[in-house]
């Protein structure tokens, strides 16, 4: 316990990093999955396939895998255009950009399926009841659409936050200093790794808890003036 208490700080700042990490990832993962929804929605074919195409790469290859790719794929990729052109010298790709990058990637086709689920489930006669008092698009879509949207779509992003917070810990096997690489760290310079890891649980199952309460008070505002059929 001693020793925990040392590493305490080191600890804690793996434990800002993973909660960067998960924010900045689940922020791009949202712009992804609208921007990917709103192609599998388009009536253009091309928009359709190229959505499809992506949602299929990106949940079908192991999380892992995309990411090593990503670190050290990406990195040698700009420095062959950087060679090339001349426009930069020699890149070493940051791991929490590509931590951010490749969990963004991975957790967008996730949303985008989420969000495209969603504005299914939203009843056409409410739009179409906005359009005929004259609504605005604009105003159809903040009033109408996107309430609705949130609405259908919390308890899928709900579960997608959750999986994505835990799936963090893989940025770990790049170097990047998060709750499980410090605990490592410090586990094996202690010869403690079972006190170390056990402390990084904790800290992912107070995030789990805390997201989970906070997530399910906001489904409840969205959800009010819902009447709900009995026993639900």
């Amino acid at each position: 316990m001693d020793s925990v208490i040392a590493y305490g700080p080191y600890l804690l700042v793996g434990l800002g990093v993973t909660i960067a990490l998960s924010l900045s990832s689940i922020l791009l993962s949202v712009a992804v999955g609208l921007l990917a929804a709103a192609a599998r929605l388009s009536p253009s074919r091309w928009l359709q396939r190229l959505a499809l195409l992506y949602t299929t790469v990106a949940r079908g290859a192991p999380d892992l895998v995309l990411m090593l790719l990503l670190y050290f794929g990406g990195q040698v990729f700009l420095n062959r255009i950087g060679a090339l052109t001349g426009l930069w010298d020699y890149v070493i790709l940051d791991p929490f950009i590509a931590g951010v990058l490749s969990i963004g990637f991975i957790f967008g086709a996730y949303m985008s399926e989420t969000f495209r689920g969603a504005y299914l489930s939203i009843p056409r006669g409410m739009v179409e009841a906005g359009v005929s008092v004259g609504m605005t698009r604009q105003k159809l879509f903040s009033r109408i659409i996107w309430p609705q949207l949130v609405r259908y779509a919390l308890p899928g992003f709900t579960n997608i936050w959750l999986t994505l917070m835990k799936s963090t810990a893989l940025v770990s096997v790049i170097g990047l200093g998060d709750i499980v690489y410090n605990a490592f760290a410090a586990g094996r310079a202690t010869r403690q790794p079972f006190a170390f890891m056990l402390v990084a649980l904790f800290a992912y199952l107070a995030l789990t808890i805390l997201s989970d309460v906070g997530l399910r008070v906001l489904e409840r505002r969205y959800s009010r003036g819902v009447v709900r059929g009995v026993g639900t």
